[in-house]
């Protein structure tokens, strides 16, 4: 079952497989561990954390970690924009995702992923064209 995370009341996205499952192992691991402190689980959703919060906490993790650059936790959001416009994902699915309110935001702030995606348009231009002209010469 596929859960959806809400960003904002206007914007709710659909997380990849892989989180959900992680975030349930998560939250049943800590079911058992956190009786033991005293603190005690409610509910069956995941609450969101305050933005200071998960800033900080994103923070103090990835400080903990040998040899990884250091990244802001903002800099995700923009490498998962970036993702999926480069893969080709239809921009107002990315603005959905971000939670931008006009397509336009999106696409003037990830503007940049065009280039490569100019490059990958003309050479499919090229394949088609290529592959019709050559249909075409064989059918004389």
């Amino acid at each position: 079952m596929v859960e959806s995370l809400e960003k904002t009341k206007a914007s709710t996205i659909t997380p990849p497989a892989f989180a959900t499952g992680d975030l349930r192992r998560l939250k049943d691991e800590q079911a058992e561990e956190l009786p033991a402190l005293g603190i005690r689980q409610y509910g069956e959703t995941f609450e969101p954390l305050q933005p200071q919060s998960l800033t900080h906490q994103f923070t103090r993790l990835i400080g903990r970690v040998k040899d990884l650059p250091r990244v802001r936790f903002h800099d995700l959001r923009h490498s998962h924009a970036t993702q999926l416009l480069g893969d080709g994902v239809h921009p107002k699915i990315a603005q959905e995702r971000l939670g931008h309110a006009s397509i336009t935001t999106t696409l003037d702030l990830y503007s940049h992923v065009s280039d490569t995606m100019q490059a990958d348009a003309a050479q499919r231009f090229d394949a088609t064209f290529g592959s019709a002209k050559a249909g075409l010469k064989g059918q004389k």
